[in-house]
């Protein structure tokens, strides 16, 4: 096991990724609309705490950092969202006709019964 080290005060370090089959995901929301980029926050909501959510963007809003995830379109995340998604990934899943973004956050202590909200205790 490898331990990993995040200063908040440096949220360029953030370690955030991205599986193959969500980038394939992401082009084609992209080629099918006028954005540019992929934005990631969360919102404090749900019944446990905080929901991710993903907007398909033609920019960064201010504050937001760029993570380097090499695909053909930036991701973004919200500056106040970092600390909560380091170490996160970004995953595509299909299943039957159901198709979801997935988010494996290593961070998450406890999610919603619906699976729309999760909690994160903890000094981040």
């Amino acid at each position: 096991m490898t331990v990993q080290s995040f200063d908040p005060n440096n949220v360029s370090t953030a370690n955030i990724t991205i599986t193959e089959k969500a980038i394939a995901h992401f082009d084609r929301q992209i080629a099918n609309s006028d954005a540019k980029c992929v934005r990631l926050f969360i919102e404090e909501s749900g019944c446990s705490g905080y929901m991710y959510r993903v907007d398909l963007v033609e920019q960064a809003k201010e504050g937001d950092i760029q993570i380097d995830v090499s695909t053909g379109w930036p991701l973004y995340v919200a500056a106040d969202a970092v600390t909560i998604l380091q170490g996160t990934e970004i995953d595509f899943k299909r299943d039957g006709l159901n198709e979801m973004v997935k988010f494996n956050n290593p961070n998450v202590t406890a999610e919603c019964g619906c699976g729309e909200s999760f909690v994160v205790e903890g000094s981040l």
